[in-house]
């Protein structure tokens, strides 16, 4: 027989996709770096890495995180200013200290501070 044909005939294995991390934090929840002094809230969530190659480059490569992971996008702040942060799951931790974020885009997205997280605002449409 000739040995192409045999080689037509070996089963192949099914395609596993990789497994990916579920997002252990949500919109509107408070979460601080676990190695930089900075806190914030979440108001978005990507279920991988989607920012620019540049910038995941720019990231050290003893602290580059993976990118199969989520990334967060926070209205954070520290103690010189707020601004906005993109953050691998792996890097985040809850913030209990139940204080408020003081970034002036929370105004804009989010209710009042409930003690614990903060409720999106209602869309409202014309």
């Amino acid at each position: 027989m000739n040995s192409a044909l045999q080689h037509d005939k070996i089963p192949t294995a099914p395609a596993i996709a990789p497994e990916i991390s579920r997002a252990r934090f949500g919109i509107g929840e408070i979460v601080k770096h676990r190695h930089f002094e900075f806190r914030g809230v979440i108001f978005d969530v990507d279920p991988v890495f989607a920012n620019s190659e540049e910038w995941y480059e720019s990231i050290p490569e003893a602290i580059r995180p993976r990118k199969d992971q989520p990334f967060y996008h926070l209205l954070a702040e520290n103690a010189e200013s707020s601004y906005v942060a993109y953050v691998s799951q792996q890097n985040l931790l809850p913030d209990d200290s139940e204080e408020p974020v003081e970034h002036p885009g929370i105004a804009g997205m989010f209710e009042e501070f409930d003690g614990v997280r903060y409720p999106l605002k209602a869309l409202r449409k014309h």
